[in-house]
This record gives structure tokens, C-alpha cells and sequence, in this order.
């Protein structure tokens, strides 16, 4: 090993370390994750008219019960971004730039591209893989971020960034893949009619409200006991109920639709197919321009993950506002965690062995505030 290889090693964050200092609960999120999996499957197997019954609790279009699920999961992650250090990833154009062409551009096309390409016959799925190629990442992407020790402030603010235009896009790119693009290309949708405002107003509901509840909490905690309290004290406080609040969703989704996932096991392997594709070309692809554009490590693994890391609860929770909680499109979203909890996963270990190949620009501070 050379002197210089040497050096960036030992001054790189250790994965060890980085596992070290994660709490209980992350250090064995994927086991979480997969307990809740399993419990909503059994529920919604075993207990019967439960699908139909978390269905009716809801107002106009939304569940009410996965709206909980989703604004318990969000709010602690949107409150804990520091809004004033945004300049610390819209300074490095290149990753800023990068982000946004994967998050918006790349990835909704190829998941598109993929579900058209695999599930040609099965319209019901291929519509609820493309409203999940839409829903950018926002939550988990900070634990596989930290476990492959990327960089973590530059990932909050990523996730601050794309929380921001899921709000603002998501209507307009679901209307826009589902209905307009097929037309123009000639692909027959079987008379598929997508509302833009049901779309746009779901998102509005489970993404808008906690991202303008972190951003006051902060500004306001802030202004009244200092940043040195609203770190030090109240973030760890609230923290925990993020992962309450994604197990709680989780096994609400997985519930929903455990009938369906048990009965109809071939369908769910289709569906695996475009997700598995979708994760190892969006990851390596991302990876892989990071490190043509310059980027160290833990930048180049943050943006790799924020690429091809997906928000399936928002995804499903749209697909259930718009076409219902047992449908086929429902479905599609809540195969994604069985397939991206394990990809991701190991890809984490991946990360980490292509350190070497990466240059050493900054060190980045490894921060417990974000």
C-alpha cells in the first residue's frame, strides 16, 4: 500500500466506529424492519376485514392511520436538517447538480423505462413501480448513509432538498409519466386517468406538513432556548419516534396488503424484477458519477445512496389516495421494502470496499445533529 493510500485510509471514518456510535434502534434497523414486515403480513392475513377497516378511517382521500404512520416517521428527520447550512451542499455544485439530475431526471425515467419494459402485460403494477420511481428517498437514506459512512450533513440536506421538491414536482411528474409521456410514445395505458390534484394534494398532506413542521420547530426552538438545547436536548427526545413511526407505517402497509403478498407470490416476483434492476443500475450509476466528477467518498457514497434509495411510504400512500388501498398499484409499493431493506444493505458493504479508489478532498464532520 502506498504512503498516500495509507493516509487517506487511516483518516477516513471507520465503518466499526460509525456502527459504534448509532443507537440501538438504528444499529439494527433492517431487523426492525423486518420484524414489521412480518407482523403486517400476519395481520393482514390472519385478522379478517382489517384491509377494509384501516381503509374507512380516513378523510376525503386520505388514510387517516398511514398519515400518522407518515408525519411521526418525517417530522423528527426534516426537524433535525440545519436550514441555514444548506450552503453546504448547494456550494458543491457538482454534487448539487448531480442530485437533482439522478433524483429527477435519471431515476423516474428508468423506472418508467423498466416497468414498461418488464411488466408490459400487468398495468396495475407497472403504474405503482413508476409513482415509486416519483417518491425520492427522505428517511432510511440516512441510516444506509451512515452505515457506509457517507457523508452525513451533506445527506440532510439532500433530503431536505428533495423533500422540498417532492412537494413541489410530485403532482406534476406522477400526471406526467402516467398519463402524458405513454400518449406521446404511443403505449396504450387501457384508459388510465390520472388526477394531477389528487396526486399533488396527497403529497401536499404527507410531505408538506412535515417539512414545514421541521423547519418551525427549528427556527422556533431555536429562537427561544439556542441551538446548544434544541441539538443537545429536544432532537434526541423526539429521534426515536422516527423509527416508531416507520415501523408503525410499515406494518399498517405490509397489513394492507399481506393477503395479496401471501396469495399471489409469482406477481411479487415480477414486481421484484424492475425494483432489483432499478437499485444496482441507480446506485452503481451514481457512484460511478461521483467519482467521475471528482467527488470523495463519503460525498460520492451520499449521493449514490439519495439516488437510488426510494420513499415507498409516500409512494403507497398515494397510490392507496388514488387508486385505493387493495389495489394492484398499492401493491407494487409495498413489495419495495422487501426488495430495498436487503439490496441496500448489502450495497452499504459494497460502498465501503470501493473506498479506495476515491480521492480525499475534506473530512467531513461527523455530526450526531442531522
Amino acid at each position: 500500500m502506498s504512503e498516500r493510500s495509507r493516509l487517506v485510509q487511516e483518516t477516513r471514518p471507520d465503518h466499526e466506529e460509525v456502527v459504534g456510535g448509532l443507537s440501538t434502534l438504528d444499529r439494527f434497523l433492517p431487523v426492525w424492519i423486518g420484524l414489521a414486515m412480518v407482523v403486517g403480513l400476519l395481520a393482514g392475513r390472519w385478522v379478517p376485514g382489517l384491509a377494509e377497516a384501516l381503509d374507512a378511517v380516513k378523510v376525503a382521500s386520505v388514510s387517516l392511520p398511514i398519515a400518522l404512520g407518515l408525519l411521526l416517521m418525517m417530522y423528527p428527520v426534516l426537524a433535525k436538517v440545519r436550514y441555514d447550512r444548506l450552503d453546504t451542499v448547494t456550494a458543491d455544485r457538482k454534487l448539487l447538480v448531480l442530485s437533482l439530475l439522478l433524483n429527477w431526471v435519471i431515476g423516474p425515467a428508468l423506472m418508467f423505462a423498466l416497468a414498461w419494459l418488464l411488466l408490459p402485460d400487468l398495468p396495475e403494477y407497472r403504474t405503482g413501480l413508476i409513482v415509486v420511481g416519483l417518491a425520492r428517498c427522505i428517511a432510511m437514506v440516512i441510516i444506509w448513509n451512515d452505515l457506509a459512512c457517507g457523508d452525513r450533513e451533506a445527506a440532510a440536506v439532500l433530503v431536505a432538498l428533495n423533500s422540498l421538491f417532492q412537494v413541489l414536482a410530485f403532482g406534476l411528474l406522477g400526471w406526467f409519466y402516467l398519463s402524458v409521456l405513454p400518449g406521446w410514445l404511443g403505449l396504450d395505458t387501457a384508459g388510465l386517468d390520472v388526477s394531477f390534484w389528487t396526486i399533488a394534494g396527497s403529497v401536499l398532506v404527507f410531505l408538506g406538513i412535515p417539512l414545514a413542521a421541521g423547519y418551525l420547530t427549528r427556527r422556533l426552538g431555536e429562537a427561544r432556548k439556542g441551538r446548544d438545547w434544541y441539538e443537545g436536548r429536544f432532537l434526541p427526545r423526539i429521534g426515536p419516534v422516527a423509527l416508531y413511526g416507520l415501523l408503525f407505517t410499515i406494518v399498517l402497509l405490509f397489513a394492507l396488503q399481506g393477503s395479496a403478498i401471501t396469495s399471489q407470490p409469482l406477481d411479487v416476483a415480477r414486481i421484484a424484477v424492475p425494483l432489483l434492476a432499478y437499485f444496482a443500475l441507480m446506485w452503481t450509476g451514481s457512484l460511478v458519477a461521483g467519482w467521475l466528477a471528482g467527488l470523495d467518498y463519503p460525498r460520492a457514497t451520499t449521493l449514490a445512496f439519495t439516488a437510488a434509495g426510494n420513499n415507498f411510504e409516500l409512494a403507497i400512500a398515494v397510490a392507496i389516495a388514488v387508486f385505493g388501498v387493495t389495489s394492484g398499484e398499492a401493491l407494487a409499493g409495498v413489495v419495495g421494502p422487501l426488495i430495498e431493506v436487503p439490496v441496500l444493505v448489502a450495497l452499504v458493504y459494497v460502498g465501503l470496499r470501493t473506498r479506495r479508489f476515491f480521492p480525499r478532498h475534506r473530512t467531513p464532520g461527523r455530526v450526531t445533529h442531522v
